[in-house]
């Protein structure tokens, strides 16, 4: 769902950046007052494990497309809406200044769409009104599978619908609303079907090992099987191997937003909106300069080496990647004073 500059205009990119840095300026606030430490190598490995996440596009049988997932249901459930919203946008920007996935105009609009509805709608509305109340070890385990399907559908329907309306607030007359929306919103409702399946099988793991690391569960839920010290290194384990191995698994059907703005008739599937991928959506100076500085940051462009179909460039990019990701959230947190045991007075 990452979406690309010339799906935007200037002014349409400009609020998105706003709203979003609203919400991040409101979550650093918030975040001053958490004085658990624990969350700290949980943001930093979390945060890791969606970025080398979000590199395994899995397929959509039947249609040609394929999605990937964006996170922000699993990293609000292990670290809250705050710093699970502040870790998508770190992601989210590593992603496009050193692997340019994503545009980086359009960086405001993809923290909106991606990091917002998962970390806050998927938290306040779905998560806590679930998970609150249990106290049953198998109830907890159904209420957080039942959670992070229900979370992740949703979420991803409201980021698929905001994308919509962007791009036709951009005015981009080739993308009729109606036949977009009809295109965006069942192929994400696959695509979340998934993503829940898998942030269930990831918090179920946390539950199981270390309760209290789960936000609304954990008080009432006893001792896990695990230390935490040995729950976090199994995530990073999982993030090497999901980075390094896996990632070079990932389908090559276009992902959601690809597969309605292109199709894949290459490999007999349905042309959707049918646009030109050398030359779609509308160009502007702002773009054209957000490119050139993409351009000279990204070392890894779409997770490669520069001018090289070597396999070796995709799991390189997925270690460095979720290494930069992770270090990334290490210092935001010390630099912000997140996390740390405040002493009385």
């Amino acid at each position: 769902m990452h979406m690309a500059d010339a799906l935007l205009t200037p002014a349409v990119a400009a609020t998105m950046y706003v709203a979003s840095g609203a919400v991040a300026g409101m979550s650093i606030h918030q975040l001053k007052k958490d004085d658990d430490p624990r969350k700290l190598p949980t943001m930093a490995v979390s945060a890791a494990l969606v970025f080398a996440g979000q590199m395994i596009n899995y397929t959509i049988p039947g249609t040609g497309s394929s999605g990937h997932m964006c996170g922000g249901m699993l990293l609000s459930a292990l670290l809250g809406p705050q710093a699970g919203f502040l870790s998508m946008i770190v992601i989210l920007a590593i992603q496009s200044l050193f692997f340019a996935d994503g545009g980086l105009m359009a960086l405001g609009a993809n923290v909106w769409n991606m990091a917002f509805y998962g970390c806050f709608v998927g938290y306040y509305l779905i998560w806590r009104p679930i998970m609150r109340g249990g106290t049953n070890k198998a109830g907890q385990r159904t209420r957080i599978i039942v959670s992070s399907i229900l979370g992740c559908v949703l979420t991803l329907q409201l980021g698929a619908f905001s994308v919509v309306l962007e791009t036709s607030l951009s005015g981009i007359t080739d993308l009729p609303l109606g036949a977009f929306c009809a295109l965006m919103q069942p192929i994400h409702l696959a695509i979340g079907l998934v993503e829940g399946l898998i942030t269930a099988a990831v918090l179920v793991f946390v539950y199981d090992s270390r309760p209290e690391l789960l936000r609304e569960v954990g008080a009432a839920s006893g001792e896990g099987r695990r230390s935490l010290k040995a729950t976090i290194a199994i995530l990073a384990a999982v993030v090497l191997v999901v980075g390094g191995g896996l990632s070079l698994l990932a389908s090559s059907n276009p992902d959601g937003l690809e597969w309605a703005l292109f199709g894949n008739a290459e490999a007999g599937y349905s042309e959707n909106m049918g646009l030109d991928e050398e030359n779609f959506g509308v160009s502007s100076a702002a773009a054209d300069k957000a490119g050139s500085i993409q351009e000279a940051t990204s070392f890894l462009p779409d997770y490669a080496f520069s001018g090289s179909d070597s396999a070796a460039g995709t799991s390189v990019s997925g270690i460095v990647g979720s290494a930069m990701v992770a270090g990334a959230a290490v210092l935001i947190c010390l630099g912000g004073g997140f996390f740390r045991k405040k002493h009385a007075q």
